[in-house]
């Protein structure tokens, strides 16, 4: 493995641990000429998970195009990367489970929107005004009254624990 900062190809392992759902393996590295230490993950190769567009298009899922559309909703919010990372990995195994190994755009949407609708109110409305390409501030206020009349629909109990 080469080192991200000088390119020596001398790096060596100094701790190896699975991840939680023990699909991946976390490296800690250590570059034998520069002592730069660095992160590696390695995962077993899988057919692909499969994104189908709107317009029909079909690609490769992202991990990283989902973790940024949510880095940019939550940004300057009080949200831990480990819960986007945990709604990221929700989808991931989501497809994966699927037959064929696919999902739409809609259907990825629709997971992370609930998803951050528990977990921060702005982020959720950020990621809706994308997700549901919002034209104008009048999408905004019908998303928040909407998001208004459900929060006053919980019970007490509910919305106090939050």
């Amino acid at each position: 493995m080469k080192c991200p900062r000088c390119q020596n190809e001398d790096t060596r392992v100094y701790d190896s641990r699975p991840t939680e759902d023990g699909r991946v393996i976390r490296r800690r590295r250590l570059c034998e000429r520069c002592n730069f230490r660095f992160t590696t993950y390695e995962r077993w190769e899988e057919p692909p998970l499969v994104v189908i567009k709107k317009d029909g298009r079909r690609e490769r899922f992202d991990r990283n195009k989902l973790l940024n559309g949510l880095l940019k909703a939550v940004e300057k919010r009080p949200v831990p990367l480990e819960a986007l990372e945990d709604i990221v990995r929700d989808v991931e195994s989501r497809i994966a489970d699927r037959p064929g190994r696919e999902m739409t755009t809609r259907e990825i949407g629709e997971i992370v929107i609930e998803r951050l609708k528990h977990l921060d109110m702005v982020a959720y409305v950020r990621f809706a005004s994308v997700y549901r390409q919002f034209t104008d501030a009048t999408d905004f206020v019908h998303e928040i009254e909407r998001l208004m009349r459900e929060h006053r629909r919980k019970p007490a109990a509910v919305r106090r624990r939050k």
